[in-house]
């Protein structure tokens, strides 16, 4: 697999980034969720939406992959943050994730973006909308919820988060395999050769546990966005498995009905993942709605 990873400075950070197509095309943002690497937006998938005439671009967040990691903060006491005890902050929040992603606008020259986040970066995405709504053509947002709240995981859902971390290569893919076979599509298979392929990739490019506790600890601080999404103007896509048991369908009627016009996507069959068979349908849904909002935007970008 040819290395298309480029580096970023943002602030004190430095973001992996790897970009798909032609640069003089609408660029359009992807940003993973908790614990994944941008490995988790599928090669072929990428290249499937350039093309469709966009500058795709995906980064390894903060703490993940090969962008920064901030070992010197330690590692969060996750159970005491759960429990409501905020003596001892998390090193960074959700917002501060969101302006990772402004950063790296900014170290790419561009003035905005059309953005789609999954799971965690879904709610990374609404946060950079509610702070930097001028910067975004159209947000996307997958298998998310504007609260922690709302769509809360089933507890075999949550459990398999929590799996004892692997050690080489292969228990990171036998992990992965028993991550997906708990909150994956039930109503699409496994494509297990591939998620085991991608699970030792990632482990090659990075593997720092602390650097996911502390991905999840910003989770658990970040205030509920509603409010800030009820003020947003932004065309806004929702799109969420019906039978997704890690974020519950209810964090995307929840999401759904704070945005303002708002068109919300629900989709039988699918769980906490993004299974092949349904690519044409995601990528479907995904160009028609930035497709629609660069039309409409066409004189204010």
């Amino acid at each position: 697999m040819t290395d298309r990873t480029e580096r970023a400075a943002v602030g004190d950070l430095m973001i992996a980034y790897e970009s798909f197509g032609d640069p003089a095309d609408p660029p359009l943002v992807l940003v993973m969720g908790l614990a994944t690497q941008m490995l988790g937006w599928d090669d072929p998938f990428c290249v499937r939406l350039a093309e469709q005439g966009f500058h795709v671009i995906r980064f390894d967040n903060r703490d993940i992959g090969l962008s920064t990691h901030l070992a010197e903060a330690g590692v969060p006491d996750v159970a005491a943050l759960l429990s409501g005890d905020r003596s001892v902050p998390p090193p960074y929040t959700l917002l501060d994730m969101a302006r990772d992603t402004a950063g790296l606008l900014d170290a790419l020259d561009l003035r905005s973006a059309h953005v789609v986040g999954a799971s965690m970066g879904g709610m990374v995405a609404q946060q950079f909308a509610i702070g930097h709504p001028g910067r975004v053509r159209s947000l996307t947002s997958i298998m998310s919820t504007p609260s922690r709240e709302v769509g809360a995981a089933r507890p075999e859902a949550m459990a398999a988060l929590f799996l004892p971390p692997p050690t080489d290569a292969d228990q990171a893919a036998a992990r992965s395999l028993a991550v997906y076979r708990v909150i994956g599509s039930p109503g699409y298979p496994l494509d297990e050769a591939r998620l085991a392929e991608t699970a030792r990739r990632a482990f090659a490019r990075g593997h720092d546990p602390a650097g996911v506790a502390r991905q999840f600890a910003a989770i658990v601080v970040s205030p509920d966005r509603t409010k800030g999404l009820r003020e947003l103007g932004v065309p806004t896509l929702v799109i969420h498995g019906e039978d997704d048991p890690l974020v519950q369908v209810d964090g995307a009627w929840a999401t759904a009905d704070a945005v303002p016009g708002a068109r919300l996507v629900v989709i039988p069959g699918m769980g906490h993942n993004l299974p092949e068979p349904l690519w044409p349908q995601l990528i479907d849904e995904i160009v028609a709605h930035v497709r629609s909002a660069e039309e409409a935007g066409a004189a204010r970008f």
